[in-house]
Formats: structure tokens, C-alpha cells, sequence
């Protein structure tokens, strides 16, 4: 990649260099929504962008590929797959018998470490170069490059991220799903229990390399649009169920609304506002059918407006009642 085609990924994602992972993933997925396509139809700068901001999340979400990126700048490419800068291959007249990795080869390009190119019989700059192979697990050295052996290096296929946003209920049945990715339509299945930030693979549908002109394969990062109820917390969903002072005090049974419909609950007697109970088996869905559970958060609600005889009882409530709730803190000073 020439110096003037080098992209700033930090910068498309609006982070610093020391952005922790979690970071750059929260700044992709809002950038990821503004200038997805489906909410941007026909505008071609916000598609762009959308690209540059997938192929940014691409490298510095992979802790290998984000660490080239930072160590070889606009040549972390042909780092990463082992292969010569432009204008460094196997016909350039050059020697890539003196390094032990192209680690130490980009280096020396760069003039890092006090480096110093060795001059040929022709007084041509003359490097060193291995390719690294996984069939030996480093990096291996090659024949000559006008010899059998020849230079041919290992080149990954190129992965594709990106981003597809689901409703609570397309992602907790399942749903097919077609959708436009670089001009090509996309079919893909989303199974039953897609949960936010989890990934789908789809074989074959990534990015062309341009060395070996093989696919790689797309990787869709799952978001789910607001729910009105329900919420994620870990593997659970948890929802706010409004509850009357009388049931608070007195307990209850009352119907709470899960995924799949309603249920009947009990509400023990004196329970509080901000409490919590658990529906054990009424939440998300998880790996072979199993489900995860439902937080029932109380919520004491008082009414707004009183009829005369609601407000009667409440008066005799007040003054038959001993319950004082401050009585442990009328004592309290600084």
C-alpha cells in the first residue's frame, strides 16, 4: 500500500491509539448505525463511510492484526501476510537471503533500529526476506527466487465485518435476512437466540484477495434495536414491572409478560421498590434449547389521583399505621 493510500484507523473510528478493545468496539457500533446503509439509502459518502468504518473495526478489533498495523504503519499488510512491500518482489534484482523474518526486513525499509541496508555486487540496495509458513510454524526459508522453489508466500484470504440490527423478536425466533453488501445481495439465517455483540460466519462471502484472488468469509456483528420492556444483563433479560403500594404491602399474583407471553408470579408481602425477582427458564434463548432466566425488577407506583373514597382509606391508613421507613435515620448527623 503506497504512503498516500495509508488509512488512519484510529482516526476513522474517532479513538486513540491507546483505545482499549472495548472502547473501539462501542465506537464502531454507533458509527456502525449513523451511516449504515439501510438508514442512509442512496447516499454514497455515508456507504464509503460505512466501508471504512468495517474495514477499520476489521483490524484494530484482531489484537495480531492491530499490533502490525501499529508496528509497519502503510506496509502492516504485507506484514501480516508475510509477503514484500511494492517494489520489493522476486524481480527486482533484489536478495532476501540475509534477514530471518520480514520483521526484520521492514525494519531496515523504514530505518528502524538503526538499520542499515548492505550493498550488492551492483551497488543496489539488497534485502533479505523468509516468508512465513504455517506448515513449519515460522518462518521458512525459500530457494533461490529464479530457481524451482520460487517466492510464494502464505496470504490469508480477506475477512469482511459488519453490522446488522435485529428486533428483540427477529433475534430471539430467528429470521432470514437479505441485505446489500459492496453491490452483491446477501441471503443469511440468524438463528433463534442471536444475542447483542455476537457474531454469524458466512463461508465465502468476505472480501476478494487481491494476491491469490481467493474469498475470505463475512463476519455480521448482531445489535438489537430498543425494546421497550425487555433488556439485556449478561446471558439474562431483565424487565421493570410496576407494582401498587397495596400489593407491595399485602403481596400479590400478577401476570408478567416474558419473551414467549404472559405468566403468573407471586409477590411476597413487603417487598420494596428497586427489588428484584427471578423467572428461572423464561428468558433468552441459549445453546441447545436451553433458556436463560427473567429479572423482575419492583417498581412501587403510587396513584396520581384519588377517588374520595380511595383517599378516606388512605387517610385512615395513615393514621392507623405504626410503620415509620426513616425511623433508623432521624438520628443521623454529620
Amino acid at each position: 500500500m503506497p504512503a498516500t493510500d495509508f488509512k488512519d484507523y484510529y482516526k476513522i473510528l474517532g479513538v486513540d491509539k491507546t483505545a482499549t478493545s472495548e472502547e473501539i468496539k462501542k465506537a464502531y457500533r454507533k458509527l456502525a448505525r449513523k451511516y449504515h446503509p439501510d438508514l442512509n439509502p442512496g447516499d454514497k459518502g455515508a456507504e464509503q463511510k460505512f466501508k471504512e468504518i468495517n474495514e477499520a473495526q476489521e483490524v484494530l478489533s484482531d489484537p495480531e492484526k492491530r499490533s502490525k498495523y501499529d508496528q509497519f504503519g502503510q506496509y502492516w499488510q504485507q506484514a501480516a501476510a508475510g509477503s514484500p512491500p511494492p517494489g520489493a518482489g522476486v524481480n527486482s534484482g533484489s536478495d532476501y537471503s540475509q534477514y530471518g523474518s520480514f520483521d526484520d526486513f521492514i525494519n531496515e525499509l523504514l530505518g528502524r533500529f538503526g538499520g542499515q541496508a548492505r550493498k550488492g555486487s551492483s551497488g543496489q540496495r539488497v534485502y533479505s526476506y523468509r516468508t512465513s509458513s504455517p506448515k513449519t510454524g515460522g518462518f521458512g526459508g525459500f530457494e533461490d527466487a529464479f530457481g524451482a522453489g520460487g517466492f510464494q508466500p502464505e496470504v490469508p484470504a480477506a475477512d469482511t465485518e459488519a453490522a446488522i440490527t435485529l428486533t428483540f423478536a427477529e433475534a430471539f425466533q430467528g429470521t432470514q435476512k437479505r441485505f446489500q453488501l459492496d453491490g452483491e445481495t446477501i441471503n443469511v439465517r440468524i438463528p433463534p437466540g442471536a444475542k447483542p455483540g455476537s457474531r454469524i460466519r458466512i463461508k465465502g462471502k468476505g472480501r476478494t484477495s487481491p494476491f491469490n484472488q481467493q474469498r475470505g468469509d463475512l463476519y455480521l456483528t448482531i445489535d438489537l434495536q430498543p425494546h421497550p420492556l425487555f433488556k439485556f444483563e449478561e446471558e439474562n433479560i431483565v424487565c421493570e414491572i410496576p407494582i401498587t403500594p397495596e400489593e407491595a404491602a399485602l403481596g400479590a399474583e400478577i401476570k408478567i409478560p416474558t419473551p414467549e407471553g404472559s405468566v403468573s408470579m407471586k409477590i411476597p408481602r413487603g417487598v420494596d421498590s428497586g427489588q428484584s425477582l427471578r423467572l428461572r427458564g423464561k428468558g433468552w434463548r441459549g445453546s441447545k434449547g436451553k433458556r436463560s432466566d427473567q429479572i423482575v425488577k419492583l417498581k412501587i407506583v403510587t396513584p396520581k389521583e384519588l377517588t374520595p373514597q380511595e383517599r378516606e382509606c388512605y387517610e385512615k391508613l395513615r393514621q392507623a399505621s405504626s410503620f415509620n421507613p426513616r425511623r433508623s435515620i432521624e438520628e443521623v448527623r454529620l
